[in-house]
């Protein structure tokens, strides 16, 4: 008998975890973070954004309410750093477990938002937050820019996965099916931006950026 949507999705939350934590260590090990300071950027990558989306929607964090999600991110983080310690890992490897993550995270996240009784387009940003903010901090604290901000589609593609799993439900889709659906389409989306450079246009002031300096006023008399 296939699993229940609720146990299907807390499944997804844990992958999503170890996903999430296996890609902070692959970004720390580039800075030569000690085994501490690795594990903290892991940890704070694969719980970050799932404890924002709960402190938003007033519920309790999931990861105090089930120590099993802290256990696996540690676990995940101590396993991936002393392997990187026996292979050699191609620097940009952990895009693959981040793309994966986010992935798992922002259906995840959806549905979680969607249980809470919120509204279809905050449930949709509930997913973005819980997908994107644990790699938002597993950056900041590498010191490098997020790749949020970066060009390749990350949150767009989490958004629209997370509308795409809303608007699969709302046909009456199974919620697994949904799930997948949804996840796949994340994943894919993501891979492909990184493998092409897709993404959304970037600022750029007509002019250049001289256009946006504004000389102060002159005094009178000056």
């Amino acid at each position: 008998m296939p699993p229940s949507l609720d146990t299907l999705m807390y499944w997804i939350g844990q992958s999503a975890v170890v996903l999430m934590a296996a890609a902070g260590v692959l970004e720390a090990g580039r800075k030569r973070f000690d085994l501490f300071g690795t594990v903290l950027i892991a940890v704070a990558a694969a719980l970050g954004g799932g404890s924002v989306r709960d402190l938003l929607l007033a519920r309790p964090v999931f990861w105090v309410g089930d120590q099993t999600y802290l256990i696996c991110a540690v676990s995940a983080a101590l396993v991936t750093f002393f392997l990187a310690r026996v292979f050699v890992l191609p620097a940009r490897l952990f895009l693959i477990p981040d793309a994966a993550g986010l992935a798992l995270f922002s259906v995840a996240g959806t549905k979680a938002a969607l249980v809470c009784g919120a509204p279809w387009l905050v449930a949709s940003v509930m997913g973005v937050v819980t997908g994107v903010v644990g790699g938002i901090l597993r950056d900041v604290l590498c010191n490098e820019e997020p790749l949020v901000f970066q060009g390749t589609l990350y949150a767009t593609a989490a958004w629209a996965g997370a509308l795409a799993l809303i608007g699969l439900l709302a046909l009456g889709l199974d919620g697994r099916i949904a799930a997948l659906l949804a996840g796949s389409g994340i994943f894919l989306l993501r891979v492909a931006a990184i493998r092409w450079d897709i993404g959304l246009p970037r600022f750029t002031a007509k002019g250049g950026l001289s256009a946006l300096i504004i000389s102060p006023p002159t005094r009178a008399g000056s």
